[in-house]
């Protein structure tokens, strides 16, 4: 390639291996991205090319060594530094990666104390799971060997188990769970303002500090816009009046966001927005911009990206745009470490690009909030979507027509529905049992938990690998999943056996690193070969 408009800034006086011009010479560069690269021109106007070693000088010292023009000097460039510094710093934490704190412990401690021991942060994923059993997994995590090793839970927004979400946020405070993923908030709740604000004081120079750190989950400007405000005056006097915050501590708050870390999910598993990442991130960073400004925030507010993180080309992508740090989902349930059953690794193995769909969620079934779940292999999504019609055309399972009744019992419940009914009242007589005192009073209500019984049971399912159970199974997927099989296939991670979390993670920074430097030599005026963007997995130490 020649370009005569490009100034050199010196020249490069050769070592032991003179420059290289072809295209093999620049997918070598690419690839050994963590050591320092020169591009250089062959004559005042003749094509570019890159070079090692050896010794970039100014004009005047040549000393009848030969020499080359100079167009740029590449520093080495590590998968560490890909994203925002503060959020190494802060988190302790190598790499600007965090895996996603999937419902029901598929999020496995198992899965969090391998990324915690890599260098990078994971959440439990503690959603849908009763109190005793979050209380076990924090036991173990905290009992883990290593001090300061990163690692958080999940906390969800619940609307229909709001005591359930406060006593989660109470057991996070109580046994010092430093890092919160907060999911599926459409508003801020005393649940997660308490969290957020525990703990907060101030030093000798004035600087409020933080204890506790939130992670939030956003998809629309709106809910980020709560989340990077400082927390509402009529709660934070809530929690003062209730003694669940100190008086300091509120008036803390009111100059800090709730959240310094914002999570940005595009389309991702789970309960999603189906939003494209390049249109939705930039927007939010611009929207944390405005927000720091109007606020005088005088520390970072990072955004990482996630939803549709599954190849290296999209990691890359992602820092690219701004992202402090990426978050990766999907491609985790497929990790050996996950709590997903064999059988639905097994299936998500074989996903692509457009095998998931959209339904119902079961934490929000009557606020008709849906979630992506795969599609390939499973009738879970058609057949939530049949009982979401059901409850929209009828007003309680006693007005049901004969026949729509007999084909739910028939093709989706496989019980009748009193037996469903049974066990749904043996459910939350021991969770909640305000939820049957409202059913006995809402028949609506009362065909919303009988229908919850199936939506909630299919995860779990899909988690014990029930086998009779398989066409029922919900595992929540994004379009990342068929992306990162693409990708795999061909490669020692197309075998769910070696798909480790950790395997997953590096591959896909390094892949990232890669084409970083593949695109500043572009920059550069290099002519970068395709086959230098093309990073293959491969085993990591």
């Amino acid at each position: 390639m020649y370009r005569s408009d490009l100034p050199t800034t010196g020249i490069w006086r050769s070592g032991p291996a003179s420059p290289r011009f072809d295209a093999e010479a620049v997918v070598q560069a690419v690839q050994q991205f963590r050591q320092p690269v020169h591009v250089v021109r062959e004559g005042p106007l003749g094509r570019l090319g890159v070079a090692s070693g050896g010794d970039a000088l100014p004009f005047d010292q040549q000393n009848g060594v030969p020499t080359w023009p100079l167009v740029a000097t590449l520093p080495g460039l590590w998968p560490e530094w890909l994203g925002d510094r503060s959020f190494l710093a802060v988190h302790g934490v190598r790499f600007p990666y965090v895996a996603g704190a999937m419902a029901n412990g598929i999020a496995t401690t198992d899965l969090v104390i391998a990324m915690a021991r890599a260098g990078m942060l994971g959440f439990f994923g503690a959603a849908g799971l009763a109190l005793p059993r979050v209380e076990e997994a924090i036991d173990t995590l905290a009992a883990t060997p290593g001090d300061d090793l990163p690692w958080g839970a999940n906390l969800i927004h619940s609307p229909n188990e709001p005591a359930l979400e406060e006593a989660v946020a109470d057991l996070y405070l109580r046994r010092g769970v430093r890092r919160v993923s907060a999911s599926a908030y459409m508003a801020l709740t005393p649940a997660i303002v308490r969290y957020a604000s525990s703990g907060l004081v101030q030093d000798a120079q004035g600087r409020v500090l933080r204890r506790n750190h939130v992670f939030a989950k956003v998809s629309r400007p709106e809910v980020a816009r709560r989340f990077l405000a400082p927390a509402p005056a009529e709660i934070l006097d809530g929690l003062v009046a209730h003694e669940r915050l100190t008086e300091s501590e509120a008036r803390l708050a009111r100059h800090v966001p709730v959240a310094e870390d914002i999570t940005v999910e595009a389309d991702s598993g789970g309960h999603t927005d189906n939003q494209p990442l390049p249109a939705l991130l930039p927007i939010l960073l611009e929207l944390r911009d405005r927000m720091v400004r109007e606020h005088g925030y005088t520390r970072s507010i990072r955004v990482g990206a996630a939803g549709g993180i599954g190849t290296p080309r999209a990691v890359a992508g992602a820092f690219a745009m701004g992202a402090a740090y990426v978050l990766t989902g999907s491609v985790n349930q497929a990790a050996v470490e996950s709590g997903l059953s064999a059988a639905g690794k097994a299936m998500l193995a074989t996903a692509g690009l457009d095998d998931v769909m959209m339904a119902p969620a079961a934490d929000m079934f009557e606020q008709g909030v849906k979630v992506q779940v795969l599609r390939r292999g499973t009738m879970f999504g058609v057949r939530g979507a049949r009982l979401y019609e059901v409850f929209r055309a009828h007003p309680s399972l006693e007005a049901l027509p004969v026949e729509v009744r007999e084909r739910l019992e028939r093709e989706v419940f496989r019980l009748s529905l009193e037996e469903v009914w049974a066990e749904t009242e043996r459910f939350w007589a021991a969770r909640d049992p305000s939820e049957l005192e409202r059913a006995r009073k809402e028949p609506r209500h009362k065909m919303a938990l009988a229908f919850r019984w199936y939506l909630g049971l299919a995860s779990r399912w899909a988690i014990t690998g029930q086998d009779d159970r398989r066409l029922d199974y919900q595992i929540w997927c994004g379009p990342a999943m068929g992306a990162f099989n693409d990708w795999a296939r061909g490669s020692f991670l197309e075998e769910p056996a070696q798909r480790s979390a950790v395997q997953i993670a590096r591959n896909l920074l390094e892949g990232a690193a890669a084409l970083a430097r593949a695109q500043q030599l572009r920059t550069c005026g290099v002519a970068v070969p395709d086959a230098a963007l093309d990073f293959r997995p491969r085993p990591l130490d």
